[in-house]
């Protein structure tokens, strides 16, 4: 028998590469939720299916997010458990969450986090670059004209500046990167985290970009920008 949650909206980090990476405490509240809200319900029903839990899914993304909040918060209301997951990592991250957390709570209605893989983190982790100070933009606008605004904008910032890039664009976002901000500004690519092909690339924005073109450019990206004159 599951165990009984109290009622509230939890969001529930699930992995991004890597199975293994689902904690003990997310599996307990995914299998004692009354309803599991998803961005992708065939994406999550083969997670779900691969740990046997069996709550039933319903989409929950940006075009119906706000739509969503009265629904939820009368079941929770009620006494429901909502578990909230993203395709993969930590709801509310470049990912569905906020709009709805920030009217349940509006409301006085309980929020829980159930803490797990970020991939921000997780780059940040192994990068190399400085981690004591860091701004995170998430996917920028995919016009280069806008991406250069941005690091022009953000140049001379002390931390490390922190990005998600597609499969589609990180080539055309380092060559952005360089025409901007120079071929030495020393940067890491993070592809694949957790997965059988992950790949991690630090050095000058050049180099990087060098590499990565002659390997595979498959995959969600992480982009992490050093602060000036920083050297490895």
């Amino acid at each position: 028998m599951p165990l009984e949650i109290p009622a509230g909206l939890y969001l529930v980090a699930t992995p991004i590469g890597n199975l293994g990476d689902i904690s003990a405490r997310a599996l307990q509240i995914l299998g004692g939720a009354q309803l599991i809200l998803c961005e992708d319900t065939r994406h999550s029903a083969k997670l779900l299916a691969k740990f046997e839990i069996k709550a039933p899914l319903l989409s929950c993304h940006e075009h119906n997010e706000q739509d969503r909040v009265e629904m939820i918060a009368s079941r929770i209301e009620s006494g429901e458990c909502i578990a909230m997951i993203s395709d993969a990592g930590t709801p509310g991250i470049s990912d569905p969450g906020f709009r709805l957390v920030r009217s349940l709570r509006a409301k006085g209605l309980p929020v829980q986090s159930i803490p797990g893989p970020c991939a921000l983190i997780a780059a940040l982790s192994i990068s190399g670059l400085p981690t004591d100070s860091f701004r995170y933009f998430g996917f920028l606008p995919p016009k280069s004209a806008a991406r250069k605004r941005t690091f022009s904008e953000y140049q001379d910032e002390s931390a490390t500046l922190v990005f998600y890039e597609s499969t589609h664009r990180i080539i055309k976002f380092l060559d952005d990167l360089i025409k901007t901000l120079g071929p030495q500004r020393i940067v890491c690519v993070a592809r694949e985290l957790t997965k059988l092909h992950e790949t991690v690339i630090t050095g000058s924005a050049a180099g990087v970009l060098d590499q990565l073109q002659k390997g595979s450019q498959k995959g969600e990206f992480v982009v992490m920008i050093a602060k000036k004159d920083y050297q490895l």
